[in-house]
């Protein structure tokens, strides 16, 4: 695995983000929260609530990373 630069954080608050999506990809968030809503039986009133772990999840299984 690479060294990264960082060390571990201190702080395990949730950080709070703004993030700006181009159209196909926030119409294809959408559509993955209808997907995981009817796999689930789970409706998902936000969908960027997702994003958090979208990001965790391809981190955590990037090869590379």
């Amino acid at each position: 695995m690479a060294k990264l630069k960082l060390g571990a954080l201190e702080d395990d608050k949730p950080k709070r983000g703004t993030v700006e999506f181009t159209p196909p990809v926030y119409r294809d968030l959408l559509a993955y929260a209808e997907v995981l809503a009817q796999q689930t039986g789970i409706p998902v009133p936000d969908p960027m609530k997702l994003v958090p772990q979208m990001v965790e999840r391809f981190m955590a299984t990037d090869r590379e990373f």
